[in-house]
This record gives structure tokens, sequence and C-alpha cells, in this order.
């Protein structure tokens, strides 16, 4: 069977230019893709606004990635960060290794998972019989370099989603059991969805999420119809479908790949900074992580826009999707819609609302 053939026998993913309305979680999703290192994303809303949908549609957007063949943990050819132990030793021995390109990893998260399943588990008996780490990878090797989505993320064990956070926070995940310890490359861009309405997260773990999109139902009965359109006449044809949005597709593609080699040329500059900062300071958020998430977002932003320079009007745009999560105190509280975020930005920035 050719690889074509096996293209064909995957399951169609529907267009991620397709996708009516959701601003800002196509906005926080894109700009984590151009920059991981914002901290992934939480998106809150309601039932069936098409979360799912919109995560594998810019996980089967992106390009795909070269990886060296039948490593577990799709390592890097040549960037140590996201290479395995055993392929940096392959590399100071300098084995040639082969390498195939594959697309982005897209993984899904059980909510029963546990902990081993997650990390991964050592095979203690074989080690001490044979002497070697036998490592069964989890679902972080495979998340490598990918994006890991966990659904109905408020329903998830506190404990595991430390774990999780910790890896995309670190780029890293160790299994320690039995004295044996194994470490192994775990950058991923983070996606937690949920409903409000069955319970919302901690504020400490709330907070390690980079950004926060909120989603609502449609109102507007025209676009209404327009989105159950549009999904019918893709579950009927989805190839002619997929056909239809290929150019759209392959030119968001290429934007948000001149992105990801823009990014370390974008300036932001001081006065900026200060700013940022001071919006931080009056609304009162715990830590530095608001400050760090905003100036990262602003510079994806304006390398989306195809700037090296952040303007007030990158900031403007990513402000209240970096902090509005932040200001919750009391676990009670619900989280504010961004107004107070926007105020405070337009007293710092002077902006006339």
């Amino acid at each position: 069977m050719t690889a074509q053939d096996l293209k064909q026998l995957q399951t169609p993913v529907f267009p991620f230019t397709a996708i009516v309305g959701q601003e800002e979680m196509k906005l926080a999703l894109q700009l984590n893709v151009i920059d991981p290192k914002i901290g992934g994303v939480m998106i809150m809303g309601d039932r069936g606004t098409g979360k799912s949908t919109t995560i594998r549609a810019i996980a089967d957007l992106l390009p795909e990635i070269e990886i060296v063949l039948n490593d577990p943990f799709n390592s890097h050819k040549s960037n140590l960060d996201l290479m395995s132990n055993e392929v940096k030793q392959a590399l100071q021995e300098n084995i040639i290794f082969k390498t195939e390109f594959i697309k982005i990893p897209m993984i899904d998260l059980p909510l029963g998972a546990t902990e081993d399943r997650v990390c991964g588990t050592i095979d203690i008996e074989k080690a001490l019989t044979e002497g070697v780490k036998a490592f069964e990878p989890g679902l972080l090797a495979k998340a490598n370099r990918g994006i890991l989505y966990v659904d109905e993320v408020n329903l998830l064990d506190d404990h595991l989603v430390d774990i999780l956070l910790d890896s995309a926070a670190s780029g890293w995940n160790t299994v320690e059991r039995e004295g044996i310890s194994i470490r192994h490359p775990a950058r991923f861009v983070l996606v937690g969805s949920g409903n409000p309405e069955e319970g919302e997260l901690r504020p400490q773990l709330l907070d390690r999420f980079g950004m926060h999109a909120e989603i609502r139902t449609v109102k507007d009965p025209l676009l209404r119809v327009k989105v159950v359109e549009e999904r019918t006449s893709f579950d009927q044809e989805p190839m002619v479908w997929i056909k239809n949005y290929e150019t759209k597709q392959q030119e968001l593609r290429e934007r948000i790949v001149f992105a990801q080699n823009l990014l370390p040329k974008v300036e932001l500059n001081y006065e900026l900074r200060v700013k940022i900062s001071e919006v931080c300071s009056r609304l009162d958020v715990d830590g530095l992580r608001g400050d760090i998430v905003t100036n990262r977002a602003a510079k994806a932003h304006a390398a989306y826009h195809g700037h090296t320079e952040v303007t007030v009007e990158d900031i403007q745009t990513i402000i209240k999707l970096c902090l509005r999560h932040r200001l919750r105190k009391d676990p009670l509280e619900t989280i504010d819609s961004g107004d107070k975020v926007s105020k405070v930005f337009n007293e710092v920035f002077e902006i006339e609302s």
C-alpha cells in the first residue's frame, strides 16, 4: 500500500480556513504555533462550538516536520533541545541516521489516562535482568514537536495537569522509578478545552496556561445556517471540500512558516515593555508570567503580520487573551470577559475607548 493510499484512508479533517467565527480561539492557536514558548491555550466555551474541530484543523494545516527515522520522541536531526539522548549519542559518534517527514503529531489525552500512560514507564524487570534502561514512551513522548490536546481539562486530575504544564513549560519529561531515571524532550503546544458549567480550573493552574480563549455559541441565525450548511456539505463530499480550500490552506501555511522564521528578528521596544508591565501591575497579576506571555504573544502577532517591530495594535489585540484568566484570586469567581483588562490597557496606553 502506497503513502498516497494511506493518506486517502485517513479521516478527512475540516479545513482550518473554512471555520466560521471563533476568531479568539483561531488567533490564540496560530500564535502558539508560531511561538510554542507562549505556553499553550486554554479554550473555555459552550458545548458544540467546534473546539475539537478547530484544534484538529490547525494540526492538519501545519507543514510536515522532519524526524529521525523510528525515533519514539520525534527527535530533530540537529536541534539538541528536541533530541533524545540516543540520538545525541549517535550524533557525537558521527553516526549518520535516516530521517523521514511526518505530519505534526496531534495527541489526544483521554480523561481516564493514568500517570504511566502520560509520562511513560520503565520496565524494571528488564532493567535489572538485562542491565538496560527499558523505557516505554508515553503520550508526552509522542507529543514532542506537536500538539497535545486535553478535552475537559477541568475534569482531569490536578496532579496530571501539573505534570502536563511542567513538561510544556520546561520542554522535558523526567520519569523516575526504583532509582532509574529517564529524561526525554517533550516540547509541545498544550491545548486544553472545557465547559465552564462543569467547573473551572484552580487559579494557580489556570495561570500556567499562556493564553485563554473564550468562545460562545453563534447567535446570528444567518451565520448559524452558514455553519450548518458548510459542515453538512463537508460531511457529504469531504475531498471536494478540502480541494476547494487547498489554496487558502497553503497561503495560511506559508504565512505561519514565514512568521516562525521572522520571529527571532522581531523587536519590542523598552517603552512598550514598561507599559505592558504597568498594565499587569495595575491589574494586580501575581508573578511575572503575565508580562512574559504578553511580550511573547505580541512578538508572535507582529511576526504573523510580517512586521519586525511590535506596535501598540499588536499588544491591544492579544493582551486580553494573555491576562484575563490571571485576575481570579478566588476560585469561586468567574473569569473576567476582558473588560477590566481593556479598561486598564486604554488608561496606560492613553487610548480613548
